[in-house]
């Protein structure tokens, strides 16, 4: 046998504790970075009062002057002694409660730990409204160990508090002052140390702590990548721990990771690297790759861990490029997806992160097709549970299929490919149908209907709201703006006999509603309550809106399981109308089949117009925000009225001088510049509906910009007010605020 690395050490917890509050115990960076639940700590207590044994600490002579941390959040008296390597959680929590300090969560929140006992019954409990009021039970055992507190003070307290409630027998008395005098004594618990020697690498202290964590409380393969990180590059995990904290809350005007959709964790962030860098998705081989094993030879370099490394802090870094991240969420807000309530699976909105960052920096597509390819590929993935069941092989098997891809065109052949060939006729007939058969709240099916309604730019039911704004994460009122409504109501489904919850809850029993419609209907029957709100509408309004919401004509009459049928294939017809709007699989074909010569040769008309430059001012010379509004200001008029072309590097006259006059780079540049523009100035989404291109005319390179039909009103923001244009034959004019509203009412409705 080797010479063990190690040494048997004897404590009490008080002298542990001490140790800690000085700082010769301290808390090295390979460690996650959370603790247990407050009733684990309880039961930790509990096992130490009752004399059960806790287990053994694993501590390592510090050898490092640097990288260390401190438990909990106190100013430390001198640099740490002995550092932990296994027991921390139990050594916070225990620190936490005795010394009555907070500590930092996992999802970073700051908490202080407060137990309650009760003396008579020796039992604890985590403090809560209940065992603060209640005479019977210690509300805090803090108290017990603070070095200002009186133990006879706090027993003399504890027992009248509780005689002026209840009697107490002379037994119960002796009994209640044990048991705090045994609960203070706890400090006299024994521990037994393992002290790992100081003269062993960070490595070998990286490997003992996976070892011994493989048992007890388990680690996975991210928190093994984690521990080497924190031994060889500890700036790549502080950077995903920073970036997690960060997605949590709003920043103060500052760009942050912050979103309505996913608050990731750092080991959800390092998937994304690992699964960039390395196109894996178990990572069961990569900590062996982090450490520099050869796979094929099983042998360690330095100069291979090194080259690991610096593939991971690539990939990493643009991970964690919170443009890239922002830009990446506007795939998902395309896909019709408003919030984290809709979405059924991190890991597959993470996983597409990993398929938009390859396509951006590895294959450089073009920015507007990658995020309708992404957005495509995530409404697909979500519908189908793709990455649900076992997501590591999932995401391994799909990742294989981008090894051996080298440009654009292939890439984005893959993604549709695999969204073709899983959405087939079938799975929107028969299998559909059959997944929305459910009442489980959280149906990927059911998200991807309310994706749908986004996608169609639906109304809710019975309101002139559409389902988009109402979904808007970012309103917070006391009830939401929006709630899922019974069709056919409990009450009267339970006087039909119909008790099941599987049945009463169908998902296609709900619509959204307004939150004062639901209240209004509360138990009604439909046919009582239908014509009652169907009043306000006209009866083609009514007929638009029950098409919007799957609901086919004469439903309120509907025997129950005949509406179920009926609707759950108006429901899946729905989606699949969302998702052929979304892939718009042949509208850049269409669109790009009209040459831009017969375009300017036509001249401009209500639906095309040149322009000579995007910021350009041909006669100061100077970029000019005026250019820049004329352009916005005519795709504004096309959005408002039926769509059209800008065609940018053609004169008035129909001559072509060129994109190269504004001075961009490249069209890539070009094009994230109008992308920018559009969002700051008319709006994050609206570059949905605008399709830029660039082609060669007469020796030329020019950009064409294809404007939809907009689904709801476009505004421009000019000067620090919203304006709002039309096209009037071939020029574009501003509305005044009478001439918008008439104009409004009669083209959105």
């Amino acid at each position: 046998m080797a010479e063990t690395v190690f040494k048997e050490v004897r404590y009490n917890l008080g002298s542990l504790m001490n140790y800690v509050e000085l700082g010769e115990i301290g808390l090295p960076d390979i460690q996650r970075p959370f603790v247990w639940k407050n009733a684990k700590v309880r039961d930790l207590f509990d096992s130490m009062y009752r004399g059960y044994p806790v287990g053994y600490l694993l501590l390592w002579q510090n050898g490092l002057d640097e990288g260390v941390r401190t438990i909990g959040d106190v100013e430390t008296q001198k640099p740490p002694r002995l550092l932990v390597v296994d027991g921390q959680q139990r050594l916070t929590s225990l620190f936490a409660v005795l010394k009555h300090v907070p500590i930092v969560r996992g999802d970073f929140t700051v908490e202080t730990i407060s137990l309650s006992f009760n003396p008579l019954t020796e039992t604890f409990s985590v403090a809560d409204a209940a065992t603060i009021k209640d005479p019977a039970f210690l509300p805090d055992i803090s108290r017990l160990w603070s070095s200002e507190t009186d133990i006879f003070e706090i027993v003399d307290g504890y027992l009248e508090s509780l005689k002026l409630v209840r009697d107490l027998s002379p037994e119960e008395t002796r009994k209640a002052r044990r048991s705090i005098s045994d609960l203070q004594n706890i400090l006299n618990f024994p521990f037994t140390a393992l002290e790992l020697s100081a003269t062993i690498t960070e490595e070998e202290v990286g490997e003992v702590f996976v070892r011994i964590n493989s048992k007890g409380t388990p680690l996975n393969q991210a928190d093994f990548i984690l521990t080497l990180m924190s031994v060889f590059w500890d700036e790549g995990r502080s950077a995903l721990e920073t970036f997690a904290r960060e997605s949590r809350a709003p920043s103060t005007g500052t760009a942050s990771a912050f979103n309505h959709f996913i608050h990731p964790s750092p080991d959800q962030m390092l998937r994304v690297g690992v699964g960039l860098g390395f196109k894996r998705a178990r990572l069961q081989h990569v900590y062996s790759l982090l450490r520099g094993k050869d796979l094929d030879t099983d042998e360690f370099s330095d100069e291979r861990r090194v080259e690991q490394f610096t593939a991971l802090e690539a990939a990493q870094s643009k991970a964690l490029d919170i443009q890239h991240w922002h830009d990446f969420l506007t795939c998902i807000r395309m896909a019709g997806y408003r919030g984290a309530k809709v979405i059924s699976s991190n890991n597959n909105l993470l996983f597409s992160y990993v398929l938009y960052l390859m396509g951006r920096t590895e294959f450089g597509v073009e920015e507007h097709d990658l995020r309708r390819a992404v957005a495509r590929w995530f409404f697909m993935s979500s519908l189908t549970g793709r990455v649900t069941g076992s997501p590591e092989s999932a995401m391994e098997f799909d990742l294989a299929r981008f090894r051996s891809i080298d440009t654009a065109d292939q890439f984005l052949n893959a993604l549709h490919s695999i969204c073709d060939q899983t959405l087939t006729d079938d799975f929107w007939e028969i299998t559909l149908p059959n997944d929305l058969a459910t009442s489980a709240s959280r149906s990927p099916s059911l998200f991807a209907y309310y994706a749908s309604q986004v996608l169609l730019d639906a109304k809710a039911l019975f309101s002139d709201s559409r389902v988009s704004d109402l979904l808007d994460p970012s309103i917070q009122a006391p009830r939401s703006a929006v709630e899922r409504h019974h069709l056919f109501p409990r009450a009267m489904l339970h006087r039909e006999g119909i008790k099941e919850i599987r049945q009463t809850n169908q998902i296609a029993n709900f619509a959204l509603v307004e939150w004062g419609d639901n209240v209004a209907i509360a138990d009604s029957p439909p046919n009582e309550y239908v014509p009652l709100l169907a009043e306000k509408f006209s009866p083609a309004d009514l007929k638009q809106i029950y098409a919007w919401n799957a609901l086919p004509e004469g439903w309120e009459s509907m025997a129950y399981d005949e509406f179920l049928v009926i609707r759950r294939d108006l429901m899946a017809a729905l989606i699949k109308q969302g998702y052929e709007k979304l892939s718009g699989a042949d509208e850049n074909e269409v669109r790009a089949s009209i040459p831009v010569a017969d375009l300017v040769n036509s001249g401009e008309s209500n639906e095309v117009e040149f322009k000579s430059t995007l910021r350009l001012n041909l006669h100061t010379g100077d970029n000019d925000k005026r250019i820049e509004t004329a352009c916005l200001k005519t795709l504004a008029g096309f959005l408002n009225t039926s769509g059209g072309k800008l065609i940018i590097g053609v004169t008035d006259d129909g001559v072509p001088i060129g994109v190269d006059q504004d001075g961009f780079e490249d069209d890539d540049r070009m094009s994230l510049h109008l992308v920018n523009l559009v969002r700051s100035r008319m709006g994050a989404d609206v570059m949905t509906t605008l399709h830029p291109r660039f082609e060669e005319f007469q020796g030329r390179r020019v950009m064409v910009v294809e404007a939809e039909t907009a689904s709801k009103p476009i505004y421009v923001n000019d000067g620090g007010h919203e304006a709002f244009y039309i096209r009037t034959g071939p020029s574009t004019t501003e509305l005044t605020t009478s001439e918008a509203v008439e104009y409004l009412n009669t083209r959105f409705g």
